[in-house]
């Protein structure tokens, strides 16, 4: 029998500072949308997360390691924003440096790079990049946080103010810059879907489905498993690339086709879900993992494998906490 208390106690509060911080989760009433609405929602994400793994650009997840995420949730955190804000922030990030990366390389004349050996094209595009780089996660908390109409907006003196305390002495006019820098290299487009959203989605229509699943439960809990497998995302990642391919050293071809998996917002979303269903009420996790498929089209067998990592990583680090 898995300790599930020690498990909670896990997920409880996986992002640290000098003070222990909590999300403060934002309650959503479910069972208010009507079917037809919420069908025609699910059905739309699903067709925006087929296109973008079908065209995903080189570097696609990237920019979406441990620190890096852990530096938007602290950032959101300490503002006091609603948590849809640092999911989309990362988002915004991911797509910000992977064009910013693409049009580097295509002004770095190739003599250059052939003549200077000692530092790869990464290594030159981060070292003009790194002096902005906090400046520019921020800027991605900032305009992710301006499409959240209910949550309270953070003006520019406040940003400013906050950034000193973080040992960033910035100018509101450098702040401004730095936004529109980001707003420029999205392509002006910040309507990014974020995995937060797959999983309230799925997680209203699993409600609807299944009227006697504890929902408003689960989404307390999904936060939790959201963002630890979002902290986590390279370890549980490299975990289920070798369990599906049966390698401990999977191949190059292998790491760069498993990309498609690994940048699956609806596979992550009914993972989370399953995630917290086995923890909450073990006795519905096989229920909940056939309807989960019903719902996405995803086998059983793929929710319940990927759901197999993250709980074996979550009992893991319960484990050395004890």
């Amino acid at each position: 029998m898995l300790a599930f208390h020690n498990m909670a106690d896990a997920l409880a509060c996986p992002v640290r500072n000098k003070n222990r911080v909590h999300w403060c989760v934002a309650r959503l009433q479910f069972g208010e949308t009507p079917f037809d609405i919420l069908n025609d929602f699910l059905n739309n994400l699903n067709n925006i997360n087929k296109d973008y793994l079908d065209g995903l650009p080189k570097w696609s997840g990237t920019f979406k390691q441990k620190g890096l995420v852990e530096y938007i949730f602290l950032i959101t955190q300490e503002l006091k924003l609603d948590p849809s804000v640092g999911y989309h922030a990362i988002e915004l990030l991911q797509r910000f440096m992977v064009k910013h990366v693409a049009d580097t390389l295509a002004k770095i004349p190739i003599q250059s790079v052939a003549i200077n050996k000692a530092k790869s094209y990464g290594e030159l595009i981060f070292d003009n990049l790194k002096d902005k780089f906090p400046l520019i996660l921020f800027s991605c908390v900032q305009l992710a946080n301006k499409l959240f109409l209910h949550c309270h907006m953070i003006d520019a003196s406040t940003a400013v103010q906050f950034l000193y305390s973080f040992g960033l002495s910035v100018s509101k006019q450098t702040l401004l810059e730095s936004e529109l820098m980001v707003f420029k290299g999205v392509e002006y487009r910040l309507d990014v879907i974020n995995s937060l959203t797959y999983v309230e989605v799925i997680l209203e229509v699993l409600g609807h489905n299944e009227p006697s699943m504890p929902v408003e439960h689960l989404y307390q809990l999904c936060h939790n498993v959201l963002q630890y497998v979002t902290l986590n995302q390279t370890t549980i990642y490299e975990s289920l690339l070798r369990s599906v391919s049966q390698c401990v050293s999977p191949s190059r071809e292998q790491r760069e086709n498993f990309v498609t998996v690994t940048e699956d917002r609806m596979l992550l979303g009914v993972c989370v879900i399953a995630v917290a269903t086995y923890i909450l009420c073990f006795k519905k996790w096989r229920q909940v993992v056939d309807e989960l498929s019903h719902i996405t089209g995803i086998t059983r067998r793929n929710i319940a494998n990927f759901a197999q990592v993250v709980i074996e990583h979550i009992l893991e680090t319960s484990s050395s906490a004890v």
